[in-house]
C-alpha cells in the first residue's frame, strides 16, 4: 500500500502523514525541507533560484518514491506527481525561462518512464488535504519557518495566492490513482482526536473499497 498525500503550503501534510504512518503501521517519507540548502534562498531571490529549487525537490522525490514503490507499506507526505505544478507557476512569474520549464518537463517525464518499470506503477490512494487561503496563512504562521515568514510582503503573499490557486484544477485533472479530498477547515486533525480520528475513518473506508485494508 502507497499513499502519498497533497496539498499546499502548510496544509498539514506532514503532521497527517505522521499520524497516517502510526495509524496504519506504515514507514512515512518526508518532503526534504529542514535539510534543504536552496529553499531559504529561493525565498529570498526566486529568479535566480526558482530552477535549482525545483530539481532539489524532484530529485529528492524521486528517491523518495523509487524507495516507496520497493516496498509495501509507505506514506509520502508529498509527490513528484505535484512538482510541475510549482515549476509552472514560476514559469508563469518569470523565474525561469521556457528553455528551463522544457527541460524540466522532459526530466520529469524520463523519471516518470523509469517508474514504470517499479514493482509498484503508481500509487493506490492519494488524500489531497484542501484548506482555505486564510487557514494556509495561519498554518504557515505557527509553524514557524523563518524564511516563510513576513506575509505582509506583498510579493510572499501574492505568491501565496497563486499556489492556493493552482491546487484546485490540479486536484481535479489528477488521474494518476484513486483519490479523496480532506476538508482541512473542518478538521483540524492536528488539534481535535476526533477530527483525526474521522480522517482515519475517510482513508480506512476508500482503502477498504480497494481491497487495501
Amino acid at each position: 500500500m502507497l499513499i502519498v498525500l497533497a496539498g499546499t503550503i502548510g496544509a498539514g501534510k506532514s503532521s497527517l502523514a505522521a499520524s497516517l504512518g502510526e495509524h496504519l503501521g506504515t514507514q512515512v517519507f518526508y518532503e526534504a525541507v529542514d535539510n534543504n540548502p536552496v529553499l531559504d534562498l529561493y525565498y529570498q531571490d526566486p529568479k535566480k533560484y526558482a530552477f535549482l529549487l525545483q530539481i532539489f525537490f524532484l530529485n529528492k522525490r524521486f528517491q523518495s518514491i523509487k524507495a516507496a514503490y520497493k516496498a509495501d507499506n509507505n506514506i509520502l507526505d508529498r509527490s513528484i506527481f505535484e512538482d510541475e505544478l510549482f515549476l509552472t507557476l514560476n514559469y508563469k512569474n518569470g523565474n525561469v525561462t521556457k528553455t528551463e520549464l522544457d527541460i524540466y518537463k522532459e526530466l520529469l517525464a524520463n523519471m516518470l518512464e523509469e517508474l514504470e518499470g517499479m514493482p509498484k506503477k503508481s500509487p493506490d490512494l492519494l488524500v489531497y488535504i484542501d484548506v482555505s487561503f486564510d487557514k494556509m496563512l495561519e498554518r504557515i504562521s505557527k509553524r514557524g519557518r523563518s524564511f516563510e515568514q513576513n506575509a505582509d510582503n506583498p510579493e510572499l503573499y501574492e505568491y501565496y495566492q497563486q499556489v492556493h490557486g493552482e491546487y484546485p484544477d490540479w486536484y481535479e485533472n489528477y488521474s494518476v490513482s484513486p483519490k479523496i479530498r480532506i476538508d482541512g477547515n473542518k478538521l483540524d486533525f492536528v488539534k481535535n482526536p476526533d477530527d483525526l480520528q474521522t480522517v482515519f475513518d475517510l482513508v480506512d473506508s476508500e482503502l477498504k473499497k480497494l481491497d487495501l485494508l
